[in-house]
């Protein structure tokens, strides 16, 4: 596909090439060393303030430091643009890589692939060049070694006069060159067996993606995206070029990336650093939120109602019932002097304060406007008393002991412990809100004894997240946040997540169709509501780049009865004998799964085997046992889970995935075991299938001794 004039020419430009790639990785060694090499300069002495500032300049050199770090198997460039005499300063031509490096002069080696100057690589068509003449795209081994380029020549008068192509076809016309040329490579890179962790695509952002990536900071981002259309990652591509346009904005706030799971978190930890971000949180809800210390596992039903937004009218309604109308006046000495407050007027007081702010300021508010009021009876005396007199009787023993009957201090878990335990008490929050058999749902069986012994759920965290916003308002906010696989997150969830990026914005990622929590939200307007990001702009990604056309096409078929409303998404790649379907009897299941396993692992790349998460475990044994080296996503635990199975996947072996896990990972070969007991394993087992059956690169063989759904083969 190289457009040369000889194979002899082809040997010699590929050497210059491999040439300036070393004298482009010795320029990156020299950027590195004068970093860690430089003196660090100490400001002062050991105060707080300047402490914090010579330990901010340490991290900063630090984060720069790992920023520069020559990652072996990553290629420093991956394009390059011949443009017109004069168009760029200085140089006609530039090389595109995932950071910028330049040499001891400070002249540009390899451009960063977020610059201006590096958008036509992206958009750049015969038909549109931008001035640019040529793009050149390079192969490269799995360890990072440069192997080949592939030219478009964008200008029919470079084509003109390009000369031959080596015995290649002389194509039609020049737009032709380039989508061929294009495909190829997109397709090449596609296919090019992946183990371990996600790659990042930076080298093959397509024009629609690099819409989203490049889109301004506000408003916020909703992408929905069909099964591989690359969503996730163009918000990680999103991230890396925001913190190139906005680094010291974010900086403020931070960056955090949301993930369903560990796995998930796992499986693409190595994308940013790839780009050259290395200072991105990544967690799961659950760890943004704390911990759950789970005594028994959450029912579906209580789990679903905990996750609906009529949750925050209960909650507040429980909070604030512990509020209470005094039935007596204040008292208060100062010296021979009395001065009373009486009933109906601190009845007053607790009713205006009461509305008006939150729970834990509020027994403040209180306590300065019953103060405020003695003040008034001294000056009505004669006396000048001043704020810290006002201050004084707000803190006083009977204006305490007011507040404290009145307007009781309260933690979240003494509201929520209360609410789970005491059936009257529920009952009286929930008002109309939650109907008698949801109230049952809620309540504990067995109650702790005291709110201090009381074991939480994960949707008891989030409920108690929502509380302490009540009782006290969350000061600060994200720069930017990412929560992807958002369609899966609860109304509470999501308004824990938009509360930490209160005045900052996000990119929301997801699938409708894939929504397989019980008690997911049923469209992106509510997500967004929830969240607090009204004004995102919501977009759709639905050409499927890496799940072949057949493998997309047959698990459509769910759609109807998963997502009515959303279109089929279109595959891109048809590749040979992609979707294989197997039916065998109960007896010979294990058989043909193993048959098939050894078949997929006669390829190259990673090979998972997916089934209901119950079956998992022992089917690996089965697997073990037949002599096939299969490791087992998901059988770690806190931030080691998954490393071992991760890296079982870098080692090329096989690997068996719980289907609760598979949402979000790639494979380039997928075996599914007994897809209706998939189905069967939970409610919305139709959305975990279309998750499992997606998840496939190159090809997809269902093993089932079980009828398949209905849905799938049409049945009635």
């Amino acid at each position: 596909m190289v457009q040369i004039e000889s194979p002899h020419t082809q040997d010699s430009e590929l050497e210059i090439e491999r040439d300036y790639l070393a004298r482009a990785r010795a320029a990156l060694a020299l950027m590195h060393k004068d970093v860690v090499s430089r003196d660090t300069p100490r400001i002062g002495g050991e105060d707080n303030d300047e402490r914090f500032t010579n330990e901010s300049y340490l991290r900063a050199r630090w984060l720069r430091a790992q920023a520069l770090v020559d990652l072996p198997d990553v290629p420093l460039f991956f394009g390059r643009l011949d443009y017109e005499s004069g168009t760029v300063e200085e140089t006609d031509q530039i090389y595109i890589g995932r950071r910028h490096v330049h040499d001891d002069l400070g002249t540009p080696l390899v451009i960063d692939w977020r610059a201006p100057v590096s958008v036509p690589f992206y958009r750049a068509t015969p038909t549109d060049r931008q001035r640019v003449r040529r793009r050149r795209r390079y192969g490269y081994s799995d360890s990072a070694e440069l192997t080949a380029f592939d030219d478009e020549l964008l200008d029919r008068a470079a084509a003109d006069g390009a000369g031959g192509t080596g015995g290649a076809r002389e194509p039609d016309t020049v737009d032709e060159t380039a989508d061929d040329a294009a495909d190829a490579f997109l397709r090449a890179e596609i296919e090019r067996p992946r183990t371990g962790p996600m790659r990042d695509i930076v080298a093959t952002i397509q024009p629609e993606q690099d819409d989203l990536v490049r889109a301004p900071l506000q408003p916020s981002l909703c992408v929905q995206g069909a099964p591989g259309t690359g969503k996730t990652a163009v918000g990680l591509h999103r991230i890396a070029y925001l913190l190139y346009t906005e680094r010291e904005r974010l900086s403020r706030g931070g960056v955090v990336i949301v993930g369903p799971n560990r796995s998930f978190l796992s499986y693409i930890r190595k994308v940013l650093p790839a780009l050259g971000e290395v200072d991105v949180r990544q967690a799961t809800v659950d760890e943004l939120l704390g911990q759950a210390q789970l005594a028994n596992a959450e029912t579906f039903d209580a789990a679903r109602v905990k996750g609906d937004a009529r949750m925050v009218r209960v909650l507040r309604r429980a909070l604030w019932s512990h509020v209470g109308t005094p039935t007596e006046g204040i008292l208060y000495a100062k010296g021979s002097r009395r001065y009373r407050v009486p009933d109906y007027e601190v009845q007053e007081i607790v009713s205006a304060v009461r509305g008006s702010t939150s729970y834990g300021p509020g027994r403040n508010a209180v306590a300065q406007r019953v103060a405020h009021a003695v003040l008034l009876r001294m000056e009505r005396r004669g006396e000048s008393p001043d704020d810290r007199v006002q201050n004084a009787v707000a803190r006083s023993k009977p204006v305490k002991q007011l507040i404290d009957e009145v307007w009781p201090r309260l933690v979240p878990e003494q509201v929520l412990f209360r609410l789970l335990s005491d059936a009257e008490f529920l009952a009286a929050s929930a008002g109309d809100d939650l109907t008698p058999e949801e109230q049952a749902d809620l309540l504990w069986p067995k109650p702790a004894r005291s709110w201090k012994s009381a074991r939480w759920s994960t949707a008891d965290v989030v409920l108690l997240d929502e509380l302490s916003e009540l009782i006290e308002r969350r000061a600060g906010s994200l720069g930017h946040l990412v929560v992807d696989e958002a369609q899966d997150l609860s109304a509470m969830q999501l308004r824990a997540l938009g509360r930490r990026c209160r005045t900052g914005s996000a990119t929301v990622l997801g699938d409708l169709a894939q929504a397989t929590t019980p008690w997911a939200t049923g469209s992106w307007g509510q997500v967004l509501d929830h969240l607090g990001m009204q004004d995102a702009m919501l977009a759709e990604l639905d050409r499927g780049f890496r799940v072949p056309a057949q493998i997309i096409d047959f698990a459509g078929r769910l759609l109807p009865a998963i997502a009515p409303t959303l279109g089929a998404p279109r595959g891109v790649r048809e590749i040979p004998d992609a979707l294989r379907i197997t039916e065998t009897a109960e007896q010979g299941l294990l058989d043909t799964l193993v048959s098939a396993c050894r078949k997929a692992l006669e390829g190259e790349g990673s090979v998972a085997v997916i089934a209901a998460d119950d079956e998992i475990a022992a089917l690996r044994d089965a697997l073990l046992a037949r002599g096939l080296d299969a490791a087992l996503l998901g059988a770690g635990e806190g931030e080691e889970e998954d490393e071992d199975a991760l890296d079982a996947l870098e080692a090329g072996r096989l690997v068996c995935v719980p289907a609760m896990l598979a949402k979000g990972l790639e494979f380039d070969a997928v075996v599914v075991a007994e897809p209706a007991r998939i189905v069967e394993a939970e409610p919305r087992g139709l959305h975990r299938l279309y998750v499992v059956l997606t998840r496939a690169v190159t090809s997809l063989h269902i093993v089932h001794a079980k009828p398949l759904p209905a849905a799938l083969t049409g049945r009635p």
